[in-house]
């Protein structure tokens, strides 16, 4: 669920093997909530999530309080 309304994120099940280690890269970091779901299906799969990328970080949302994993953007508004 989303703020604004629902959405899916799927994932093949033999995308990620246990145990590897993953990075993240998304465009924007809003709200947090896809990289969240994101960050769950992996680690579902039996995968570490070591960092999550984003271009744009809109800050003044919090979205990287829902995120376990370290971040890193480029810019920050």
């Amino acid at each position: 669920g989303l703020e604004y309304g629902e959405d899916t994120l799927e994932i093949h099940t033999d995308a990620i093997k246990p145990g590897e280690h993953v990075l993240i890269h998304d465009d924007v970091l809003a709200t947090g909530g896809t990289a969240a779901a994101v960050c769950a299906l992996v680690e579902e799969l039996g995968g570490v999530v070591v960092q999550c990328n984003f271009i744009m970080e809109l800050g003044f949302l919090k979205g990287a309080n829902k995120l376990k994993v370290p971040i890193a953007s480029l810019l920050n508004y």
